[in-house]
């Protein structure tokens, strides 16, 4: 299984005008690639092979006063741009023809050297390395800081430079792990829990634990809206602007982050603790188009799932997502009667037919839980066949902790 364990970076000022050139030259080096199989396409002739483009637009190209500072970055960072433009043609051509999963996507686009986030990636060709805890050294870079918040479980098999909306430099490894070292570490534990996803408590378990929603972009709305004003005033183009553009990113980003520690920290305590664990399949995208949209961005349902899943394959643990459409909160778990839907203000409600008295979302997670086949499941046992497809996205969690460091 592969994960990405990301570092944040601290370049000095050379070293970050060798990333900008790097960052440049890449981008540069993507748009010749869907340039060219544009004019092939509108020529009415076959597209380029990805040999064909490398020998055009890197080595070729290297050679001409118009592209000579190619050469002033690592052949590697060109190479990998070409094939991440192949990827996207990869995934378009897929999407037309329904073999790729989700909406449709559209074809390539050009980079522009204004979008707030640039990357480039090095792998083992680039001869890149770690010494020790100490820095990055990086080909035609140098020698970059690294802040170590962690040790590499394995040794990387590429490393991506990112420099965020904020401002901010990261380096992002590769890592494959390894599955039975990852499953001896995690606790044995035979406990089977459902949750229930909401608003006013962001999780509610079967078990009648309650989780509070931290609600971030809530309690950051009063500066957010101080530094959107204050970009809003500043004249189109000026450094003043740039400045203000560059608060506004800033203090978005720390919503994130804050939200994605939550996520991370909560996701690896129910992994930890569970062996099962059943979620329902929420249309986040429909509840978007709500009047409770904000709220229901600022919840992150769709991150915290995923994270959910990548690390229950990882751990050997399984999960469970049952149908949205299940009427999770209109049946009684004690006796299986349906009381029919309710508003959303009633939190407590009496079973007709039974009389057993419920809060209608510790009732929602038992039926759940139920729902997803787990409540008489053996530890261990497979509940669904196939294994869960894993997310490859930035790794956060410090180890197993028992409560919440960003709340």
């Amino acid at each position: 299984m592969q994960l990405r364990y990301a570092f944040r970076l601290y370049p000095d000022a050379t070293q970050q005008a060798a990333l900008a050139r790097a960052f440049g030259c890449a981008r540069v080096v993507f748009n010749d690639a869907v340039r060219a199989r544009e004019d092939a396409r509108k020529a009415g002739q076959p597209f380029p092979t990805a040999g064909q483009l490398s020998t055009r637009l890197i080595t070729e190209a290297k050679r001409t006063a118009e592209r000579c500072w190619l050469g002033e970055v690592s052949a590697v960072v060109l190479q990998q741009s070409l094939r991440d433009a192949e990827s996207a043609y990869r995934n378009f051509f897929a999407s037309l023809k329904g073999a790729r999963k989700g909406p449709k996507i559209s074809p390539p686009r050009f980079k522009s050297r204004k979008d707030a986030r640039q990357s480039v990636r090095f792998t083992a060709n680039a001869r890149w390395s770690i010494t020790g805890s100490g820095p990055l050294s990086l080909p035609k870079i140098g020698a970059v800081k690294v802040k170590w918040s962690r040790t590499l479980p394995a040794v990387p098999t590429s490393v991506t430079v990112i420099r965020d909306a904020a401002g901010r430099y990261f380096a992002s490894f590769v890592i494959d792990t390894d599955p039975d070292a990852d499953m001896a570490r995690m606790p044995e534990t035979d406990r089977i829990i459902g949750i229930d996803l909401g608003l006013t408590h962001f999780a509610v378990l079967s078990d009648g634990t309650k989780i509070d929603s931290p609600r971030f972009l809530r309690r950051a709305e009063k500066k957010l809206k101080k530094t959107q004003k204050e970009l809003s005033r500043k004249q189109k183009g000026s450094k003043n602007r740039a400045k203000a553009r560059l608060k506004v990113a800033r203090a978005h980003a720390k919503v994130a982050d804050a939200r994605r520690e939550f996520h991370h920290q909560l996701s690896t305590k129910l992994i930890s603790e569970n062996q099962g664990i059943a979620v329902e399949n929420l249309s986040v995208a429909g509840l978007a188009r709500t009047r409770l949209a904000k709220s229901v961005h600022d919840a992150g349902w769709s991150s915290f799932i995923s994270m959910l899943e990548h690390k229950a394959e990882r751990y050997g643990r399984t999960l469970v997502k049952i149908g949205r459409f299940t009427p999770t909160s209109q049946t009684c778990h004690a006796c299986g009667a349906v009381d029919g839907p309710k508003p959303l203000n009633i939190r407590a409600w009496t079973c007709a037919a039974c009389g057993t008295v419920h809060d209608r979302d510790i009732n929602a997670a038992i039926n759940v839980k139920t729902a997803a086949g787990l409540a008489v499941s053996a530890c261990g046992a497979p509940v669904r066949p196939g294994a869960i497809p894993a997310q490859r996205e930035e790794a956060g969690s410090h180890g197993f902790p028992t409560g919440n460091r960003a709340a």
